[in-house]
């Protein structure tokens, strides 16, 4: 029941925002289109930024729908694509509403969880740190939600394919090539 209201309280802001602006819309507003009382409401979300997160969260959860392997990584981040392409009104509108560093930590939380997957698994019988793995992982995440919203301000006008073949090719190999030079030489480990 929990999930339902969320996605009722999704439906009803993303309705809202079709209407007018993210600054112009309450929460008695979204509580009054879904139907429900304001308590039900702040006993899923403390305010409108944490249903906003909630729902981008979800949204690239299900883009990104387990795509977080070596071979299908570059479909993971497609789908992403696609979903804020599909969502075009909500993502503009709280794009343009909210602070960037607010949506930036939306996609940061997401994709460094595809991205440390590649990580780990190209990883796989390799001797390097966690903190390594953890820097690579976050120099790919920023490129991508850099490239992500980047797009996003410019309208989301480029072929989502294009920009992920493009990064395809740039990174191709990358990941072993870096975790292969950091990788713990083991006559200088401790014990």
């Amino acid at each position: 029941m929990s999930y339902i209201t969320k996605k009722a309280l999704e439906d009803s802001l993303k309705n809202l925002l079709l209407q007018k602006p993210l600054s112009k819309i309450t929460i008695s507003d979204i509580t009054k289109d879904c139907g429900i009382n304001r308590m039900t409401f702040y006993y899923h979300f403390k305010d409108i930024y944490d249903l906003i997160e909630w729902i981008c969260t979800e949204e690239t959860a299900r883009a990104i729908n387990g795509k977080k392997t070596y071979e299908t990584w570059q479909q993971g981040f497609l789908q992403t694509f696609q979903m804020v392409l599909d969502n075009k009104p909500f993502i503009s509108n709280v794009y343009h509403s909210i602070s960037r560093e607010k949506i930036e930590d939306y996609f940061y939380a997401i994709t460094y969880d595809l991205l440390i997957g590649v990580v780990e698994e190209k990883a796989t019988g390799m001797n390097v740190s966690e903190a390594t793995k953890k820097f690579i992982a976050n120099f790919y995440n920023f490129a991508f939600v850099g490239l992500l919203l980047d797009w996003i301000k410019k309208g989301m006008q480029d072929d989502p394919q294009l920009i992920i073949d493009q990064v395809s090719t740039l990174i191709q190999g990358e990941v072993s090539r870096a975790l292969n030079k950091y990788q713990i030489n083991k006559s200088n480990q401790i014990p």
